[in-house]
């Protein structure tokens, strides 16, 4: 065992006390867990609508999934989109998990830290005002002010700002502290972790709701990303995401959200909390795209060394990389290299594989996949990992789990626009 005490620069550790997880695999962390180690795939033929007409018909869809058995407040219900709903859900779990009721917390020392996509409108809530504009097969604007307007819900808004996650989870659990939520595509949940675990090592918190989420599984998304590498194969769902495979051919569209409890060790030692893990290190950089040119995987290596750096570690200390793992050629081959230049042999999982692209609820769906791999002493593998790619380097878990690893974990994560973070977690 690494004795990791020395790695600690702030004076406020910052520990993780409880976690809630809604994702395609399973709803709550044992369901989720179970699907990791049996490499139960969760993509499968959409059902939330018609995708006869699109060339992808594949994606990762969270299924019996019952927000009521979580949100207390009824009312809310009609001001949530599904984003939120995740998101809500997963923190009562967390919360839950945590044993935070009941405890004395003043409210003014919790806050909320929040990663969100642009959450899109179902063609619903505007079906009306639109069909009122359509005059001779035509859309009139010059009817939207005093005709179309009346037939959209009030507070339509509310259900659509990226926003409103960090903010129904404050209010249900009066959080008057910090609150700030990230909108930067698949980066969104490991910046939250990042600027979480700053606030509270800057003594503005004690205790923090961290997460992430995103629901792709919407048509408006559909086809905006008819244009983006997605997968088109439809013949064996659970085959598709491939990540750092020599076949892969593109990403899945997925859904789900994950929060976790972040405290102070001093706040969750006086209350005799149990602690899942410690967040020990973290960075962000950035590389702009080039027109025509494959991402080169300059800003990869810089979060990795940095979080390494930050954390106090060397690469051999470090258990295992919770990779990105697009399944894109290019992005695995530059994330590949980037992993080997600066860590070597490292064990590499690659949860999208069994869940696809989550967005921005990525980051911290796969970071609880590594949180219970600290629990149970169990990194799981990944999934459709056949045929090795020369040209992705690295040391990928497949076949079976890896048991018996450092606990310690480095998880990464890159948005299409460039953005790439980093967080290290210890055990």
């Amino acid at each position: 065992m690494h004795d990791l005490s020395k790695s600690i620069s702030s004076t406020r550790e910052v520990v993780i006390t409880g976690l809630g997880v809604i994702s395609p695999i399973g709803i709550g962390k044992t369901a989720f867990w179970n699907s990791l180690c049996a490499g139960r795939s969760g993509v499968r033929p959409v059902s939330a609508f018609d995708t006869s007409g699109s060339p992808v018909r594949l994606g990762a869809e969270v299924v019996e999934f019952e927000p009521k058995e979580y949100i207390k407040q009824r009312k809310s219900l009609k001001v949530m989109a599904r984003d939120i709903l995740f998101a809500v859900a997963a923190a009562e779990m967390a919360y839950q998990d945590a044993c935070l009721s009941g405890a004395t917390i003043d409210p003014e020392r919790m806050g909320v830290e929040f990663g969100a996509d642009m959450i899109q409108c179902q063609p619903e809530d505007v079906a009306a005002a639109f069909r009122h504009c359509m005059v001779e097969g035509r859309f009139d604007f010059r009817r939207w002010g005093q005709g179309a307007l009346p037939e959209v819900f009030p507070l339509w808004m509310l259900k659509y700002l990226p926003n409103m996650p960090a903010c129904h989870i404050a209010i249900a659990y009066d959080a008057r502290g910090p609150n700030n939520t990230h909108s930067l595509s698949e980066v969104s949940s490991l910046l939250a972790v990042a600027e979480a675990t700053r606030t509270i090592e800057r003594n503005r918190a004690d205790v923090m709701l961290v997460g992430g989420t995103s629901s792709r599984i919407h048509p408006t998304t559909w086809v905006r990303n008819a244009l983006a590498e997605v997968s088109a194969r439809d013949d064996d769902p659970a085959a598709v995401s491939r990540p750092f495979d020599a076949h892969r051919d593109g990403f899945v569209n997925g859904e789900g959200a994950a929060v976790f409890i972040f405290e102070s060790l001093q706040h969750a030692q006086a209350r005799g909390a149990r602690v899942l893990a410690r967040v020990i290190g973290q960075a962000n950089a950035f590389e702009a795209p080039r027109a025509g040119r494959p991402v080169e995987g300059a800003a990869i290596r810089a979060v990795i060394s940095g979080a390494l750096r930050s954390s106090g570690l060397k690469p051999g200390e470090i258990g295992h990389v919770n990779a990105h793992g697009l399944s894109t050629v290019a992005d695995d081959r530059a994330e590949a290299r980037a992993i080997r230049a600066v860590l070597g042999d490292v064990p590499v999982t690659a949860p999208k594989s069994l869940f696809g692209n989550l967005g921005a609820g990525g980051g911290a769906v796969e970071m609880a996949a590594s949180l219970l791999a600290f629990e149970h002493d169990l990194v799981p593998s990944t999934l459709n990992y056949e045929y090795p790619d020369p040209e992705c380097p690295v040391n990928v878990i497949h076949g079976k789990p890896l048991i018996g690893a450092t606990p310690t974990a480095l998880l990464v994560n890159r948005a299409p626009m460039g953005q790439s973070a980093a967080v290290v977690l210890a055990r």
